[in-house]
């Protein structure tokens, strides 16, 4: 689903400007050291800049697919450089050598993904550099001994299963924090509520998260072994699941333009006007974020508002705007039966079967559905001029609160109030 916006922002939120702020500061910092001292490792340096420009054109940073982990194998380059000993003194200076190495060999990677038109966002970078600088910094006191790179031996520090285990635990630190900030900014850039955010952040690390900080420790580890140069049979594995991620990424896609373009049947019908069912899938997930459903909710959630009118191309003989509840019901059950045959979650046709219920009986994406729909035939009237069509949003809003009662939860009318109110992004 496209992204649009409702009531466009036209100032940075003070988040947003704080993390890059911080990110162009310890960027910044890192080049003029690394300008001044020069590369501790100079090998390991570009082997791992490799590593992290091939994860970055081997990413996809497309809208909707693997928005949170657009390229894992960058990151887990990155997390393994941040876990190396760079044997920089000070230890500050071996954190700013490793964000301006990892901010620089992203900004590379990210050269072909600009030229096609879908290069990563700056918060994006803000995440690498920020991410890499705070393992980085965990990790300079197991460094104390450690080799340095460059066929140096081991130190103590450095041996044995404690060490391997405090790594982890760098990253997976490192991981959380990374989550807290993720959400942070899309909070901040979309207004929706940040408990959900952070909560989907949170589900997202132990599938692809876990493999990129395991990737990272290991590479980390034979970097100091074998040398850099072991990095690429290591990434392999992680670059083969990346690219199946893509894959799954575009199958995806195309299930959900199939979707889109069969619940657009209902326009072309003369049903509703044109960009109906999008706009009524786009403010019911947005409704759905505030009311705080999961990712999984929401895409439950989307789907049905897409097909929720389905039925009424199963009608043998058209039902007039102001339809009866059996007429409804009927609509409804014959919407419900043809999502079933789309192969769609079954949980999308129980919606799609519930609209016409009371909505004390609906589920909780029922009712959004039934509150988006109804608020934007309000606003855009329906392709025959039947009904009236409200001055505007307000106006809609107040009708939907006065039907409240009979009709519509009001709880979903908040939010849907709050959703308009807030001028938060609605995907």
């Amino acid at each position: 689903m496209s992204e649009s916006v409702l009531h466009p922002r036209h100032r940075t939120p003070p988040e947003v400007r704080v993390a890059v702020g911080a990110a162009g500061a310890v960027t910044a910092a890192g080049f003029c050291w690394t300008l001044a001292h020069g590369l501790a490792q100079p090998a390991a340096a570009l082997a791992f800049g490799l590593l992290i420009v091939l994860g970055e054109v081997a990413g996809d940073h497309r809208a909707g697919a693997a928005a949170r982990f657009p390229a894992p194998l960058a990151t887990a380059g990155a997390l393994g450089y941040a876990l190396l000993a760079v044997p920089a003194a000070p230890a500050v200076g071996a954190v700013l050598e490793i964000a301006a190495v990892s901010f620089t060999a992203t900004v590379v990677g990210a050269v072909p993904q600009v030229a096609r038109g879908r290069g990563p966002t700056a918060e994006h970078l803000v995440r690498r550099v920020l991410g890499a600088a705070f393992a980085a910094a965990c990790c300079r006191p197991l460094c104390v001994g450690a080799p340095d790179g460059e066929g140096g031996p081991p130190g103590a520090p450095t041996a044995g299963p404690g060490y391997v285990l405090a790594l982890l635990g760098v990253l997976a630190l490192t991981a959380l924090c990374d989550a807290v900030l993720a959400a942070c900014l899309a909070r901040a850039r979309t207004g929706w509520p940040y408990g959900p955010l952070l909560r989907d952040e949170l589900r997202a690390l132990p599938g692809i998260g876990s493999a990129m900080c395991a990737t990272g420790v290991v590479i980390a580890l034979a970097a100091q072994v074998a040398g850099p140069w072991a990095l690429p049979v290591l990434s392999l594995p992680l670059l083969l699941t990346q690219v199946s991620f893509r894959r799954y990424a575009a199958v995806r896609r195309t299930y959900r333009e199939t979707i889109a373009s069969l619940a657009r049947a209902t326009e072309m019908a003369g049903f509703h006007p044109p960009g109906h069912v999008r706009r009524v899938a786009s403010l019911s997930r947005a409704i759905g974020r505030v009311r705080g459903l999961s990712e999984r909710e929401l895409d439950v959630l989307e789907q049905a508002a897409l097909m929720y009118d389905l039925g009424k191309l199963s009608l043998a003989d058209p039902v007039p705007a102001a339809a009866g509840r059996a007429d409804r019901r009927r609509i409804a059950l014959l919407g419900g039966a043809v999502v079933r045959q789309t192969g769609v979650a079954a949980e999308v046709a129980v919606v799609v079967e519930r609209q016409a219920e009371p909505y004390r009986d609906q589920p909780v994406a029922a009712r959004i559905v039934r509150v988006a729909a109804a608020y934007d035939a309000l606003v855009a009237g329906n392709a025959k001029g039947e009904g009236a069509v409200v001055a505007g949003p307000h106006a809609a809003l107040e009708r939907l609160r006065l039907a409240g009662r009979a009709e519509y939860d009001p709880a979903v009318v908040d939010a849907l109030r709050e959703v308009l109110a807030s001028g938060a992004a609605v995907n």
